[in-house]
């Protein structure tokens, strides 16, 4: 706490002014913030200036119940509360713990400052002093450590949440009165250690593809997709198990590694969705949201941006089913985070970016019915009605999915079969050795799977034979393929021949790539 001047008044000090440190976040990104605190003879009020909106303009009522109810004089004079720097909007209820010791410390109650020099504060306040958890805290561990802070005192209940932050002395405090007899050196915090790394479990591990009977070309398809990351969307009938196919998908793929498991525990932060008494997360994000969902609820927004699906589903499997069944305005804002791996809100006062580098996985109907093409289902559908309902995705959208497999209905022989399929172990142990031939091959890139190829990197890594280029270009012609999806099929084979362990893509690599353009094949009905 800086003290800028004393005041002697009816035989006790009041500051005239204080400064405590804090902290906010913008996106999933936090910056140093001071909180000042002038108290003035006056008239009794009190402001909060600063950006400061609705919580953080609520928080008085907040702070003076607690300050009251913790046993401590609410000084009766002019207070004024600045959060600094004044040209970023402040929100929520993390400012009530810093502001309330701000005021202790201006009206003289707390004299000393070894904590309020180099330790942030951060809490909401009940109105019995009680402090309350808050979101976002782990980005804001991060930048203290970063910015050379010792240490933070924060609510017990987001204590596990950072202390997976080395270097950093976490203090966690559950009332306002043990803060001041902390900061009068009545007693002693006492820091949470910092631990190893603590996975946290996904809620996923008990699904394994050796529950899915039949549908050895769709697994072969999800294992592509795997493998080089990229997105695919299924077409089937009711019941032929595409959503039991995409709940296993995280299932193959490779564990985080420690900084994407950090970036994403900073969204989860962010929407206080982090599990309780946990460290980070591990396992890949899988988000399935429903089809009513709203364009912001998908790609991020609102009056006060918060991140969407996407940016939920980061390093992760985001997962649509029932794809034209979602509004076309919803589907359509997903090109533009397919390309670029972020999102960006713009307001007309701030621009917030959050990460969204997913991999995409859709489910879809042939047709209304469900039976278009079904060998023992009849489809009651028209052939316009048919177009309308594949209209619904958009070509350029279609054209961001680098896979489309058709999943048919299985068949009984299949369902009855004792023989367990292939378990997700064995079919990891294949993604990884795909994966690993990526991160050599890709190690001086910005990306490290194949789907992160762009075209000048196609044309490097992608190169084909002539009979795989004059296969390719019957196709293209014959089946009216775009540039876009020639690109696909060149990435799709690059991962096949990974995963033949190939450094050259052949014929049979090409061919089985252009298997997987199913909806541009099915050009007619």
């Amino acid at each position: 706490m800086q003290v800028l001047g004393v005041i002697k008044d009816s035989g006790w000090a009041l500051i005239m002014l204080s400064k405590v440190l804090s902290s906010a976040v913008i996106g999933i990104d936090a910056y140093t913030l001071e909180v000042e605190v002038d108290i003035s003879h006056g008239l009794p009020s009190f402001t909060t200036v600063g950006l400061a909106e609705g919580a953080v303009r609520e928080s008085k009522e907040r702070v003076k119940a607690a300050i009251k109810n913790s046993g401590y004089s609410f000084p009766s004079d002019r207070i004024t509360v600045n959060l600094a720097p004044a040209d970023i909007k402040k929100e929520g209820s993390a400012f009530d713990l810093p502001i309330a010791v701000g005021i202790l410390g201006a009206a003289g109650l707390i004299e000393r400052s070894v904590y309020t020099n180099c330790y942030i504060f951060i809490g909401e306040l009940a109105l019995d002093g009680l402090i309350r958890p808050v979101k976002g805290v782990l980005p804001i561990a991060i930048e203290a450590r970063k910015a050379g802070f010792e240490g933070i005192f924060l609510p017990c209940e987001n204590a596990p949440e950072v202390a997976v932050v080395d270097g950093l002395s976490v203090c966690p405090v559950k009332t306002l009165s043990q803060v001041v007899d902390i900061m009068k050196g009545i007693c002693e915090p006492e820091p949470l250690v910092s631990v190893s790394k603590d996975i946290a479990p996904g809620p996923y591990d008990d699904l394994d593809f050796r529950d899915v009977r039949g549908q050895e070309n769709a697994k072969r398809a999800l294992e592509i997709a795997a493998s080089g990351g990229h997105n695919i969307i299924m077409v089937g009938p009711p019941g032929s198990g595409k959503t039991m196919l995409a709940k296993r998908l995280p299932s193959i793929l490779p564990a985080l590694t420690v900084e994407e498991s950090l970036e994403t525990s900073k969204v989860f932060s962010v929407m206080g969705l982090l599990p309780g008494n946990r460290g980070l997360i591990s396992t890949r994000p899988f988000r399935a949201p429903h089809h009513t969902i709203s364009d912001a609820g998908l790609i991020g927004g609102g009056q006060n941006p918060r991140p969407g699906e996407v940016s939920m589903a980061h390093n992760g499997v985001l997962f649509l089913d029932e794809l034209p069944e979602f509004r076309r305005n919803v589907i359509e804002v997903l090109r533009q985070p397919m390309e670029d791996g972020f999102v960006t809100i713009s307001r007309a006062s701030s621009k917030v970016t959050y990460p969204a580098d997913f991999m995409l996985v859709a489910a879809m109907n042939p047709c209304p019915c469900g039976f278009f093409g079904d060998p023992k289902r009849e489809c009651v559908c028209s052939v316009p009605q048919i177009q309308r309902y594949r209209a619904k995705v958009s070509g350029p959208l279609m054209d961001r999915i680098d896979i489309q497999i058709e999943v048919p209905s299985v068949q009984y022989r299949e369902l009855s079969l004792l023989k367990e399929s292939e378990p997700s172990s064995q079919i990891l142990e294949r993604v990884m050795r795909a994966r690993e031939i990526q991160g050599r091959r890709f190690r001086d890139m910005n990306f490290h799977v194949n789907a992160g190829l762009d075209s000048r990197h196609i044309r490097e890594f992608c190169r084909i034979g002539k009979d795989s280029s004059a296969l390719l270009e019957n196709a293209m012609e014959k089946f009216g393929l775009s540039a876009r999806a020639h690109e696909r099929i060149l990435k799709i084979a690059r991962t096949i021949a990974d995963l033949a362990g190939s450094e050259d893509i052949n014929r049979a690599h090409v061919a089985e790539a252009i298997g997987y353009r199913t909806l541009d094949r099915k050009i007619s009905l």
